[in-house]
């Protein structure tokens, strides 16, 4: 199905296929579909934690999470902003095999994380996670996505902000 065709406002499914094969399925509402991208939202329904060197990032229930899926690149992006609009971080997964219908966006997660705070620190997180050295895993795939997203995180994460407050005015305009 073209990614255009699409329904805005709509309810799909993100469905993460972690690297053990486990599924974690959230429901989302979608806010954008157009060329290779998609764009979903959901309000986060309990509070997480992640380490970042010695700092921690919180994400609160009720956060609101602008997902970011590219068809044609070896990641994703979840930019959170929180019920006043304000930036709390971004978080993007080195994936494989995204894959989007009119019911679903489905991709494969590749362990590897980053995580980019507001002012542009960054954190490398989950190496420990792997089975094998990061330039060996998947035959060198995630050490080579991880450059690429490292040589390109400010250019993306410019964009996203610019859409993701977009979307948020028109988000605050409807409720």
């Amino acid at each position: 199905m073209p990614i255009g065709s699409m329904a805005q406002g709509s309810s799909i499914l993100e469905r993460k296929i972690r690297y053990d094969a486990t599924v974690v399925d959230h429901r989302c509402k979608l806010l954008k579909a157009e060329g290779s991208t998609v764009i979903l939202a959901h309000q986060n329904e309990r509070s997480f934690s992640m380490k970042a060197g010695v700092r921690e990032l919180t994400i609160s229930k009720g956060v609101l999470t602008f997902a970011y899926y590219w068809i044609d690149q070896p990641c994703n992006l979840y930019y959170w902003k929180d019920s006043n609009g304000n930036e709390l971080g971004a978080y993007f997964n080195i994936v494989r095999n995204t894959h989007v219908s009119e019911e679903a966006v489905s991709f494969e997660d590749l362990i590897i994380d980053l995580l980019v705070l507001p002012g542009g620190d960054y954190y490398i997180l989950d190496e420990d996670e792997l089975p094998e050295p990061l330039h060996q895993f998947e035959d060198g795939f995630v050490q080579k996505a991880l450059q690429m997203l490292l040589d390109r995180k400010e250019h993306i994460l410019r964009e996203a902000a610019v859409e993701t407050e977009r979307l948020w005015q028109e988000m605050k305009g409807l409720s």
